[in-house]
């Protein structure tokens, strides 16, 4: 196992809960790379308690929304950790801030390895949270992962399609994909006569006057005081530019109408993301034998990063009621 440098003291951009413990775990997966989590449990319970991993959102790391989600979580009665995936945060992985739909699908797998043999988990009842690009990796991992019992996805991104398709689906097109394809190869060569990785940077900083709604409201939580956080690459200088490599030909999400187990799908009416989630639901439900635990909330008024830190908007006693009765 990896020697990581964990940090001790609370460093997360939401304030601490004296009503849950938490403490600093770690796990290797598969591939041999060590991860770092935050475990949050409530301080009085009796009997195994059921377990939920939470990840997300893409590029982000424990101490932001994923804790806040994991932390009141187990303010209601679950034992949860929120990890930082390979290659970034507190977690091991050479070199540091790649990304692959391979070994972050393992991340989540690992961490149910963990929660399996807690001895104060009954193994029997495992959920994951899924925040942002991450609700596509959750579900890529209830596709295949048998032990998850339930699986909530937030505010969900689908990475292979937008890495494959652009924004809406704007660049589906061989061509545009041929360009982008080019330049990653082209960035390799220069990287390795380097020896090191070129940053495609995190959230624009400054804001241009002119930026999209979504970017502004990115930045409005990466880059100020409601979500900053110096080890999250949104916040600071984003993945290598040649992170995205295997997204561009893979894809998510194919064997969704294949999964047995739970699925609620949450996002805002207003999020520009919203037609993952939609298409989501209707991918998973087609042509499916296994449609009456399968759920799609749409939060009205509600966008992207809301589901990432307001507790008034996010639908915590929903998504309790969810896991209380499939776990």
């Amino acid at each position: 196992m990896e020697k990581l440098n964990l940090v001790n003291e609370w460093d997360k951009v939401f304030k601490k809960n004296e009503n849950v413990s938490h403490k600093k775990v770690t796990f290797t997966n598969h591939f041999g790379i060590t991860l770092a989590a935050d475990m949050y449990m409530p301080i009085n319970y009796e009997g195994k308690l059921s377990a939920i991993a939470v990840c997300g959102p893409f590029g982000a790391v424990k101490e932001q929304s994923s804790g806040l989600y994991a932390q009141e979580l187990a303010s209601r009665g679950f034992l949860t950790i929120a990890f930082d995936p390979s290659f970034t945060g507190e977690s091991g992985g050479t070199p540091r801030y790649m990304n692959s739909p391979d070994i972050n699908t393992e991340d989540f797998q690992a961490a149910v390895d963990f929660l399996s043999v807690q001895d104060n988990v009954d193994s029997e009842k495992i959920g994951i949270v899924g925040i942002c690009g991450w609700g596509g990796i959750a579900i890529n991992t209830a596709a295949i992962d048998t032990r998850i019992k339930a699986t909530v996805s937030s505010t969900m991104y689908d990475m292979s399609r937008v890495t494959g398709n652009g924004y809406f689906d704007n660049d589906d097109s061989e061509e545009a994909r041929y360009i982008s394809r080019l330049s990653i190869s082209n960035q390799r060569t220069i990287d390795f006569k380097n020896g090191s990785y070129k940053l495609g940077g995190g959230v624009v900083d400054p804001l241009p006057s002119d930026a999209p709604f979504f970017v502004k409201d990115y930045y409005d939580y990466y880059k100020t005081s409601r979500g900053y956080h110096s080890r999250s690459l949104n916040s600071n200088n984003g993945w290598n530019v040649t992170a995205a490599t295997s997204l561009l030909n893979t894809r998510y999400l194919y064997y969704s109408n294949e999964i047995r187990s739970a699925v609620l799908l949450i996002h805002g009416d207003k999020a520009h993301s919203c037609y993952f989630s939609r298409d989501a639901y209707d991918n998973m439900i087609k042509d499916s034998k296994y449609t009456d635990n399968k759920e799609l909330l749409i939060i009205p008024g509600a966008v992207h990063t809301d589901l990432y830190d307001r507790v008034d908007i996010i639908p915590f006693d929903k998504i309790e009621e969810f896991f209380r009765k499939y776990l």
